[in-house]
């Protein structure tokens, strides 16, 4: 018999939550199978079958808080694995499905189309949306990573101007128990606004020259390194040299010490359904444009599939974070601790600017940089955004760091 337990997930973590389990009581179990899915504090992770055999689970519910060092589950491995009867694998029964089953299986089964904004379809859902001229943004996806089927459009024109089965004048309220990782991030924004001299100070960046290069470049890119060539590589590369011209803003303050960094460890913020996860890209001033993409949505994918390792999560030297992607305009980040400095990246949006006297229409977004004024001056705050926001307005100068006509006359 071999027992299971909590496994030890960081210094100072002395409890779990039980997300998910895997397997059912008195199952067999491959070695290396995932048992069940845990949340501490930082991150989720899944314990793992150390070897074959039937399980015998804890008695434990899900979303229940466990004690690390807990018995989590059993199993005998003495047992032979269960064979099918007379010892072929079982066939599997047809299915008798009705015409509407048959109907959604058939719409799953098919490539889906994209619709408006680049959502996914079935074809009967997009064919019957051009017709009805309904907007996909008001339809409730009930397939496949948000796939609108023909359910949920049929649903939606039965129910204009609202949500279908939303209960109208519902008061209903339901607590909902807060997560580990939620109670991290709550305590740890509260820290952040009570123990740092947090400022903002804002920019905003013509994105018109790298619009113009992922524009020109984006196919060939993505057959060349198998990525996409996205906005975060240009954010992450400018940071890294201006980090490094303005080294406090890429320390932090231990007692009564600066501890100043000559690498560039770049957290990304991720948000996921469970909460803002923020994993580090290593030593991303190292890296090419290609790496730092590839890394980006490694990092991310991890993130939202919950798979994310301590490691991937701890250090991190300055942090970038995103809200454009929500639609945000304009934010304030909060510092991401011990850091001691964030830049938000924002919602790009044609603006009218003047342009050597002339107004003329640009992709601009806003920038922000939160930071503690308590290691970090205006100066170095102003001079690291405007820093960026002449690197990003001027991409050829990301290869050298200045630009490539002085760089050739060492001026």
């Amino acid at each position: 018999m071999i027992d299971i337990k909590v496994p030890t997930v960081g210094e100072s973590i002395s409890e779990v939550t039980l997300l998910k389990w895997n397997k059912k009581d008195g199952d067999y179990v491959e070695r290396d199978e995932v048992i069940a899915e845990l949340e501490s504090e930082k991150a989720t992770f899944e314990v793992n079958a150390e070897k074959a055999g039937i399980i015998k689970l804890a008695s434990f519910s899900e979303g229940d808080t466990i004690k690390i060092g807990d018995l989590l589950a059993s199993i005998d491995d003495s047992v032979a694995k269960p064979a099918s009867p007379n010892g072929k694998p079982e066939a599997k029964e047809e299915k008798k499905s009705t015409r509407k089953k048959d109907s959604v299986i058939e719409e799953k089964l098919q490539s889906p189309p994209l619709v408006d904004g680049g959502t996914k379809a079935s074809p009967v859902a997009a064919a019957i949306m051009a017709d009805k001229k309904v907007n996909p943004k008001k339809i409730t996806p009930s397939g496949p990573e948000g796939k609108i089927l023909k359910d949920d459009v049929i649903a939606a024109l039965n129910n204009p101007g609202r949500k279908p089965g939303v209960e109208l004048f519902s008061r209903n309220e339901k607590p909902e128990k807060m997560s580990n990782l939620r109670k991290t991030i709550s305590r740890r924004l509260v820290e952040a606004k009570n123990t740092t001299a947090m400022l903002t100070t804002f920019n905003e960046v013509n994105m018109q020259p790298v619009m113009e290069i992922r524009n020109k470049y984006k196919d060939k890119f993505k057959e060349i390194h198998g990525v996409g060539l996205g906005f975060m590589s240009f954010f992450v590369k400018a940071c890294c040299y201006a980090l490094q011209e303005w080294p406090t803003v890429n320390a932090y303050i231990d007692g009564d010490n600066f501890v100043y960094h000559d690498f560039c460890d770049i957290s990304i913020a991720v948000s996921t359904p469970r909460g803002l996860t923020v994993p580090v890209i290593r030593n991303a001033e190292s890296l090419s444009m290609a790496e730092i993409e590839m890394k980006v949505v490694e990092l991310a994918g991890k993130a939202r599939d919950n798979k994310l390792s301590m490691e991937e999560l701890q250090g991190g030297t300055f942090t970038i974070t995103n809200g454009g992607v929500f639609g945000s305009l304009l934010s304030t980040p909060i510092i991401n601790i011990p850091q001691s400095a964030i830049l938000g990246m924002h919602k790009i949006e044609e603006r009218p600017i003047a342009v050597n006297g002339q107004v003329v229409v640009k992709p601009m977004m806003y920038v922000a940089l939160s930071y503690d004024h308590r290691i970090i001056d205006g100066r170095e705050s102003v001079g690291f955004l405007v820093r960026v926001k002449e690197l990003l307005e001027n991409p050829d100068q990301l290869l050298f760091g200045k630009d490539p006509v002085k760089a050739l006359l060492e001026v």
